[in-house]
C-alpha cells in the first residue's frame, strides 16, 4: 500500500471521483443595459392609423409563451400552429434530440456489468484411424452452457464523464430544436407581415396608376384646346407607364413570399389557400418586455446550446484523462459441461472462473497526452464560441430596441410626408386645370405622393417586423408555454419543450 500507484488506485476508488475538471456554468454578465445611454421608456407615436401607437418598454415583463398572438390576428395564430405541426425542419430537429438522447441512454450502460448467455452442444463421431488403430468410431456429444460477465470498473471516471459529455450533447440538441420553433415561429409571422406590406403597396401603386390616368386625361384635354405641349403629354404618358412598370416586381415578391409562407407551414406552393393578411388588422404590441442582460443567457435557445457544447466538452478532457490512467476489467464465468442434456446439471458438470485483469500504456508516442491536449483546445474553442453567441445575443437586443425607437420616428415622420403630398397634390391638380401652375409642378407633386405613400407602409410594416425581432431576440418566450406534455419530449409531433431544469454535474474530480 505504500506503492503510489496502489495509494492513488485505492483512493481513486473509495472515492469514486471523476477525472478532469468539474464543469461550472459561465458567469452571467453584470451588465444592465444593451444600450450606452439609458433607454427611452416609451417610443414616439405616429398618430391614430395603424402600427402608430407608441410601444412601452417594461422591463418586468415576461414574455408569453405564444408571444405571436399579440398581434390579435386568428389567421396568423392557425398559420403558426401549423407550421410549428408540419415544419420538415422541426421533425428533423425532433429526430435529432431523440437521437443524441438514445446515445446518452446507451452511454449510461457502460457504468453496468455486461452478462452475457452462452450455450453450446455438439455431436461428433471419432474415428480410431486418427490414432492409427482400427475398429468402430464411437461417438460422443460435449455440451455447455454458461453466463459471463464483464465489468470495467469506472475507477478514474471516464465512463461517467463520457455520459456526461453526452447528456450535454442530448442538452444542445434539446435547445437547438427550441431554436428551430423560435426561428420557424418568428419567420412566419415577419411572412405574414411582408405580405399585407406588399399586398399593401401593390394596392397603392394601382391608386396612384388611377390618379396619373385621370392625370394623362386632363393634360390630353389641355393639348387638344391648346393648353399644353405635346410634351406634356409625353411626360405624362412616361410617369403612368414607368408607374405601371414598379407593379410586376411586387407582384414577384409577393407570389415569393406566398411560397416562403407556404414552406414554412409545410405545404408546397400549390397547396396554398389564399391566406391574406391585412396591416391595418394587426395590432401592435404597445408594451414590449426588455430582459436583463443576466436573464437573456437564460432565455435564449442558441446561448443555452452553446453552454451545454461547452459542458460537453469540458467533460471530454477528463475523459482523455481517464483514458491515460489504468484501465481495470474484471471478468467472470458461471456454467455446466457435460456429455449430453441430461447429464449436464449432475453434480461435478458445474465450472466457473473469476479473473481481474489491467492494462497500462506505456509507450504510445504520446497519442494519449496529444489526444487530451486536443480536448483542451476543444474546450478553450467552445468557450469562445459561447462568448461569441453571447455577444451576438446582445447585439441581436440592442438593435431590436434600436429599431423599434427609428421605426417610430420614422413612421411618423412618413406619415406627416405623406399627409404633406397628398394635400400638395390635391391643389396641384386644382391649379393646372385652372392654369395656375405649369405641368412640371404637377409632375412633381405626383412623384413625390407617390413616394411618400410607399415609404409610409413600408415604415408602418417595418413597426411590426421589428416587434417580432425583438421577441425573438429575447428567447420567444418558450420557458411558459403549456401547450406541452413533457412525457412526449422529443417523441413524434413534439414540438415544444418544457422549462428548463438545472444542469447536472459531477461531484468535483480530483485534478
Amino acid at each position: 500500500m505504500r506503492s503510489p500507484f496502489l495509494v492513488a488506485f485505492t483512493t481513486a476508488l473509495l472515492a469514486g471521483c471523476s477525472s478532469g475538471p468539474d464543469f461550472e456554468r459561465p458567469a452571467k454578465p453584470t451588465s444592465t443595459s444593451y444600450t450606452p445611454e439609458a433607454l427611452a421608456p416609451r417610443t414616439s407615436s405616429a398618430g391614430n392609423g395603424p402600427g402608430a401607437e407608441a410601444q412601452s418598454f417594461v422591463p418586468t415583463m415576461d414574455i408569453p409563451g405564444e408571444w405571436w398572438t399579440l398581434f390579435h390576428s386568428p389567421l396568423l395564430d392557425t398559420l403558426v400552429r401549423e407550421a410549428l405541426k408540419a415544419n420538415p425542419d422541426i421533425d428533423a430537429a425532433q429526430a435529432a434530440l431523440r437521437q443524441a438522447r438514445e446515445n446518452f441512454y446507451a452511454q449510461q450502460g457502460s457504468l453496468f456489468p455486461t452478462i452475457t448467455g452462452n450455450g453450446q452442444g455438439t455431436q461428433q463421431l471419432a474415428s480410431p484411424a486418427a490414432q492409427g488403430q482400427t475398429g468402430t468410431g464411437v461417438i460422443y456429444g460435449v455440451t455447455t452452457a454458461s453466463l459471463n460477465v464483464s465489468y470495467s470498473p469506472d475507477v478514474f471516471g471516464g465512463v461517467r464523464r463520457q455520459v456526461e459529455s453526452k447528456e450535454a450533447l442530448a442538452e444542445v440538441q434539446r435547445f437547438q430544436l427550441e431554436a428551430t420553433y423560435l426561428s420557424l415561429s418568428s419567420n412566419v409571422v415577419v411572412s405574414a407581415i411582408n405580405l399585407a406590406s406588399l399586398q399593401a403597396q401593390i394596392n397603392a401603386t394601382q391608386d396612384i396608376i388611377r390618379i396619373l390616368e385621370n392625370s394623362l386625361g386632363v393634360v390630353r384635354r389641355q393639348f387638344d384646346l391648346g393648353g399644353a405641349s405635346r410634351a406634356d403629354v409625353l411626360a405624362q404618358e412616361a410617369t403612368l407607364t414607368q408607374t405601371r412598370a414598379t407593379l410586376p416586381p411586387l407582384q414577384k415578391q409577393l407570389a415569393q413570399e406566398r411560397n416562403q409562407l407556404m414552406r414554412l407551414v409545410g405545404r408546397s406552393p400549390d397547396q396554398d389557400r389564399g391566406e391574406s393578411f391585412d396591416l391595418a388588422k394587426l395590432k401592435l404590441p404597445q408594451d414590449l418586455p426588455v430582459s436583463l442582460p443576466s436573464q437573456l443567457v437564460e432565455q435564449r435557445p442558441d446561448v443555452r446550446a452553446a453552454e451545454a457544447q461547452l459542458q460537453s466538452a469540458s467533460a471530454d478532457i477528463g475523459v482523455a484523462v481517464a483514458n491515460q490512467m489504468p484501465q481495470f476489467t474484471i471478468t467472470g464465468a458461471l456454467g455446466f459441461t457435460s456429455g449430453g442434456l441430461g447429464s449436464l446439471l449432475v453434480p461435478g458438470a458445474g465450472v466457473w472462473s473469476i479473473g481481474l485483469g489491467i492494462a497500462q500504456t506505456i509507450i504510445d508516442g504520446a497519442r494519449l497526452d496529444h489526444q487530451r491536449k486536443a480536448a483542451i483546445a476543444a474546450y478553450e474553442r467552445a468557450a469562445a464560441q459561447y462568448k461569441g453567441t453571447v455577444l451576438s445575443a446582445f447585439q441581436d437586443v440592442a438593435n431590436a430596441l434600436r429599431a423599434l425607437q427609428a421605426d417610430a420616428d420614422s413612421l411618423r415622420a412618413q406619415v406627416e410626408a405623406e399627409q404633406t403630398a397628398a394635400a400638395s397634390l390635391r391643389l396641384s391638380e386644382q391649379q393646372y386645370q385652372l392654369g395656375g401652375v405649369s405641368y412640371l409642378i404637377l409632375l412633381n407633386a405626383q412623384q413625390t405622393y407617390q413616394t411618400a405613400l410607399i415609404n409610409r407602409l413600408k415604415a408602418q410594416a417595418a413597426r411590426y417586423a421589428d416587434t417580432a425581432a425583438l421577441f425573438q431576440a429575447l428567447g420567444g418566450g418558450w420557458w411558459n408555454r403549456t401547450d406541452v406534455d413533457p412525457k412526449s419530449m422529443g417523441k413524434p409531433g413534439y414540438f415544444a419543450l418544457p422549462p428548463v431544469q438545472d444542469i447536472k454535474v459531477l461531484p468535483r474530480a480530483a485534478r
